[in-house]
């Protein structure tokens, strides 16, 4: 099986299964002497773990990371950097039931098609369980990106129909502030009560709803990115379109922008009294031409509802028969919550890749 790396210079490869020992990574092309704070990146992977409020499941994971190498003295030595996190509530009988049948608009039919193989128990290598180690890759990612003033920020912008309004960054500890105030990671704390209402309104009825989260990166230099096939915003989409129940990448004006005239959409130089160069206005969402120009880089992800809901459906066992998978075991009525930590250190893993590409960084 292959496509279990991501990056180039700063580079991924994450193992495990959702209901094996343990998940884990191996973190490549970290640069030496990068102080890691162990708190800071087990509080990235609490934001995710399951069973944190009413809204999510309830599988009850500490996700507490080990880091067997690439570290003395609390810096990083410069070679691989190995992380593991056990799994803790398999409870796989929960997913018994699900033996010789395709779960609706999961993985399980495309990957016994592929693989002649598949694991039943909550989908194996297919679970967004793994992503629980892309986090802690990415909190490394954003412990670097720091060194250089970057932050990458995200929220939940909609769940269903409910829409928060743009929320302009002047503070990032303000910002995460506000934003972890709530069960929901909503950044406007009106909305955030609204949508924590509809999204347990959905769990009572066993079903799931789907949303948005937007995420901002601050402070990006200019000239991250490449012209052709390497350009940021390529890089991002595949990022974020990696993630379990993305459905959807727009950046900048995004889809909007095709509803606009080029001398609405067009975003001015101008040139402030620092000497620093900026836009009027950032339709381009901090991209241009591929290439990062200075301005704050924002996109939004829309995330689908999630595939297991508690009633039960029709579909067909492995030899082609119809048959009906129940509705039982743990339910995740709305993952966007939990997906905040997931889209900001796919994030940083990209603008961490990026950096080092371009720049030879000493700490």
């Amino acid at each position: 099986m292959a496509g279990n790396s991501f990056g180039q210079i700063f580079r991924i490869t994450t193992f495990g299964e959702s209901h094996g020992v343990a998940i884990g990574v191996i973190i490549d092309g970290c640069p030496a002497g990068l102080p890691v704070d162990i708190e800071y990146i087990q509080a990235e992977l609490d934001k995710r773990k399951p069973g944190q409020s009413k809204i999510t499941t309830q599988r009850k994971e500490s996700d507490t990371v080990q880091i067997l190498s690439g570290m003395f003295d609390g810096k990083t030595t410069g070679t691989p950097i190995a992380m593991l996190i056990p799994n803790e509530d398999q409870r796989s009988k929960d997913y018994s039931h699900n033996t010789d049948v395709f779960r609706p608009s999961h993985a399980d039919y495309t990957y016994f098609t592929k693989y002649g193989i598949r694991d039943h128990r909550g989908g194996g290598r297919s679970s967004a369980r793994e992503t629980a180690a892309r986090v802690a890759a990415g909190a490394i990612a954003k412990l670097l990106l720091k060194t250089a003033g970057m932050d990458v920020l995200a929220h939940v912008s909609s769940v269903g129909t409910i829409d928060a309004p743009n929320i302009s960054i002047t503070s990032a500890n303000e910002f995460l502030e506000v934003r972890e105030a709530n069960i929901v990671r909503c950044a406007d704390p009106a909305t955030a009560e609204e949508m924590i209402a509809r999204i347990d309104e959905i769990r009572k009825q066993g079903d799931t709803i789907g949303g948005k989260i937007s995420c901002t990166i601050t402070n990006c230099p200019v000239g991250l990115g490449e012209p052709v096939f390497d350009k940021l915003h390529a890089d991002l989409g595949k990022a974020m379109l990696s993630i379990n129940a993305v459905h959807g990448f727009e950046y900048g004006s995004g889809f909007t922008g095709s509803e606009m005239l080029g001398s609405e959409h067009n975003d001015i130089f101008i040139k402030e009294a620092s000497g620093e160069v900026k836009t009027l206005t950032n339709f381009s969402g901090g991209i241009q031409g591929g290439i990062s120009n200075g301005m704050p880089i924002e996109f939004k992800v829309a995330f689908k509802p999630v595939a297991t809901i508690m009633t039960n459906q029709n579909t067909i066992d492995a030899e082609g028969n119809a048959a009906q998978i129940q509705g039982k075991g743990r339910h995740d009525p709305c993952v966007v919550p939990r997906a905040v930590p997931i889209v900001e250190a796919m994030a940083a893993l990209v603008l961490a890749d990026h950096w080092l590409r371009d720049k030879t960084v000493k700490l």
